[in-house]
């Protein structure tokens, strides 16, 4: 039988010869950041640049300032100066990030993406972007559309950048000042506190809306305005302080040079990111007491079961707590406790809240708005406030309809694909729109944990996807229909058993009407992928991991139809340029983590070690002490303890690092196991402790010593001069 010849050709370049790569980042805050030092350091020949709309960086800490702006669950990092990190400190934290990684060099802000379309004859994004023209005037800037392309587009747009004001009759019609919370009035003054400072001496009363932020706002501007109306428009659980004693007291106050000091004992200080992060995503620690009960209750997740016996005790425990923080004003609870069941609605702590609303220069206002005044509020019952500021802490637009326009193949637009409700695969992308990748797109927000480390694991995502499309020289890779279907079906029948899924008379408007919607509706207006038992923060980890990339339709560059032309003429870079051992550069050589792993009561002094098998595994140790002294053993040893019992017996490097500034040598009784399984010129690295990559190409300049296995036990004896038998 005759074969018919093929008319398939090799490529001409080497298998690692990745094509250049264009990717644009639609976003500067903590998406865009992140973004900006990984894709560098993950992809080579890559052509990176990062729009923001904003005129600086910090995504939504940048605009937002008002008075007790802060992040509203706890960290556990030791360098903000509360438990509730303030929104300035966050911000500079973001512009030093910038600033260290020297991410301008791709960041150009003040261009606000406008119109974005697939282009699927070439397999790029054709984007549009408004800009000020540049030497126009600021404050009276003349715009102007300029156009990109890419071809790899990650959103990292958030849904805390569309602010929104109320509903209400009359909002134009107020002679006052009326501020959104979102979008502060920087004209008065910088610092949101001060303005609020500024306009005590002519201020009659104010108004408030309920909300995340007013739960900051009201306790921020309350002991500085002579009069202050909060308008609540419905009830909302606020969490107990939680935690061990030392812990639960750090909440109450801002960190002071004691608890700064406290920080410095490093075995607290890991108690306490643990007990934090724990609580965060999966032991929820929620310590309480009073007269009657004294409780600690692991594991969040079934509090946010619907029926379940947590989510009674939950409930039981909040209500006392509030109970008791509302004594001088008990009637509040009737309007403020909720009879839903806990975590239906966002959970907070409202520091400081229960405390200020309890004030006398302070009205709690449950009466629904009929309409706002040229003098200030008529309420639904006749009442009217006359007011001189209003302040709308009115939240966002959630619902991810887009205020641009964004066209994928066929001409979909993607506020149409996302309408009445998302389908997505596993959050980050959907179909239609291939190498278009979302950080905390619809259906991601959390029922718990941090939302930084599900972006971090969020972008390590895209980035394999990239690199996919580069490696492979693939046009685009796009999630696949069904994928898309079978996520949100898994997502339906998990919200079901959740308490998220909460009575629709709590979705109401201003006039106190409930909105009925269905719980596909409410999927996209609000509810979490979180919104589980388990944590999505936890759960990403794992899904980032282990891309499926079954459930993606691939399509290829166009040079061929063969899936392996990228393998080009079977060569690879380095081979090409006579250099064949470049696996033993030290950027290539992963550098263990001491710090972390390491058991050295009796010490402090940490070690690492991280071997390299001929395979190319790496097999990493730490020192582990002992109270005997003599039962400790050495990182070195540990990592060839660990490699041989696994029937790892060959290696062609070996490095070693301490807490030390400068590089330390192994001891003498591990130079004699290396030399038992290491051949004489073997490299071993020493590698002092500030040695860092912050990128690829910028590596700190401390040097490494390398020295070979016979520098280190000269005139050796090893296994060659035993007889054998």
């Amino acid at each position: 039988m005759t074969t018919a010849p093929s008319s398939f050709k090799l490529g001409d370049k080497c298998i690692d010869d990745d094509r250049p790569m264009k990717v644009v980042v639609i976003g500067a805050g903590f998406s865009g950041i992140i973004a900006g030092i990984r894709f560098p350091q993950r992809i080579k020949n890559l052509n990176l640049t990062i729009y923001d709309k904003n005129p600086g960086v910090g995504g939504t800490w940048q605009p937002v300032i008002y008075p007790g702006v802060a992040c509203d669950i706890p960290s556990d990092c030791t360098q903000w100066s509360a438990f509730y990190a303030p929104g300035s400190e966050i911000r500079a934290y973001l512009e030093g990030v910038v600033e260290k990684y020297k991410l301008m060099r791709y960041i150009k802000l003040q261009h606000e993406l406008i119109h974005a379309r697939y282009d699927e004859p070439t397999g790029k994004w054709d984007l549009k972007l408004r800009r000020p023209v540049p030497g126009s005037a600021p404050g009276n800037e003349q715009f102007e559309v300029i156009e990109d392309t890419a071809d790899f587009v990650h959103a990292g747009i958030g849904i805390l950048g569309r602010w929104k004001w109320p509903d209400i009759d009359g909002l134009k019609d107020f002679k006052g000042k009326i501020i959104h919370s979102a979008s502060w009035d920087v004209d008065q003054c910088k610092d949101g506190t001060e303005y609020w400072i500024y306009y005590r001496h002519w201020a009659d009363q104010l108004g408030a809306r309920q909300g995340s932020s007013a739960l900051q706002i009201v306790p921020a501007i309350q002991p500085v305005v002579k009069h202050l109306y909060n308008y609540v428009l419905g009830p909302t659980w606020l969490v107990p302080p939680f935690g061990p004693d030392k812990i639960a007291a750090l909440i109450k106050h801002d960190f002071t040079e004691k608890d700064k000091e406290l920080f410095k004992d490093p075995v607290f200080y890991r108690e306490f990111r643990h007990e934090i992060e724990s609580g965060l995503n999966v032991l929820f620690f929620l310590q309480y007491r009073s007269a009657y009960t004294y409780v600690r209750v692991q594991n969040f997740h079934p509090m946010t079961m619907k029926g379940s016996q947590m989510q009674g005790f939950a409930r039981r425990v909040f209500k006392e707590d509030m109970l008791k923080r509302l004594e001088k004003k008990p009637w509040i609870a009737d309007y403020l406790i909720p009879d839903f069941s806990v975590a239906c609605k966002r959970l907070t702590s409202g520091p400081g809240y229960l405390k200020s609303v309890c004030m006398d220069n302070v009205d709690f206002v449950s009466t629904h708005i009929k309409r706002i005044t040229e003098t200030g509020i008529e309420l639904v019952d006749g009442t009217c406030h006359e007011l001189d500021v209003i302040i709308c802490a009115t939240g966002y637009d959630t619902s991810f309809q887009l205020p641009f326009t964004i066209i994928g193949r066929g001409g979909k637009n993607l506020n149409d694909r996302i309408n009445p409700h998302p389908e997505t695969h596993l959050t980050v992308c959907t179909d239609g729109f291939p190498n278009w990748f979302w950080s905390l797109g619809p259906n991601s927000g959390l029922g718990s944990g941090s939302l930084l480390v599900t972006i971090e694991n969020q972008i390590e995502y895209y980035i394999a996807a990239a690199k996919k499309m580069q490696r492979e020289h693939l046009k685009s890779i796009e999630a696949k229909k069904e994928a898309a279907a079978e996520f949100d079906e898994y997502l339906e029948v998990k919200t079901d058993l959740l308490a998220f899924t909460f009575n629709a008379r709590l979705n109401l408007n201003f006039l106190g009407q409930p909105r009925l919607i269905s719980r596909k509706q409410y999927t996209v207006r609000d509810a979490a992928l979180g919104t589980k038992r388990g944590s999505w923060t936890v759960m990403s980890l794992v899904c980032g991991q282990n891309p499926r990339w079954e459930d993606f339709n691939y399509e290829q560059l166009g040079e061929t139809k063969n899936r392996f032309f990228w393998l080009g003429d079977g060569s690879i870079y380095n081979e090409k340029k006579e250099y064949g051992a470049w696996y033993l550069d030290q950027k290539e050589v992963d550098i263990p983590p001491a710090k972390e792993f390491a058991y050295s009561p009796y010490s402090n002094f940490r070690v690492g070690a991280a071997l390299l098998s001929t395979s190319g595994e790496i097999i990493k140790g730490a020192n582990v002490e002992n109270a005997s002294y003599g039962g400790s053993i050495c990182a070195e040893r540990t990592a060839f303890v660990k490699a041989v019992s696994e029937g790892v017996r060959t290696f062609t490097a070996l490095a070693v690092t301490t807490d030390m500034p400068t590089a330390i040598s192994p001891c003498g009784m591990c130079r004699q196991v290396i030399r038992e399984f290491c051949a004489l010129d073997m490299p071993v690295l020493l590698v002092p402790s500030n040695y860092l990559y912050d990128s690829f190409d910028e590596p700190e300049k401390v040097p490494i010593k390398v020295r070979t296995v016979k520098e280190l036990l000269p005139d050796s004896f090893g296994p060659e001069h035993l007889p054998k038998k």
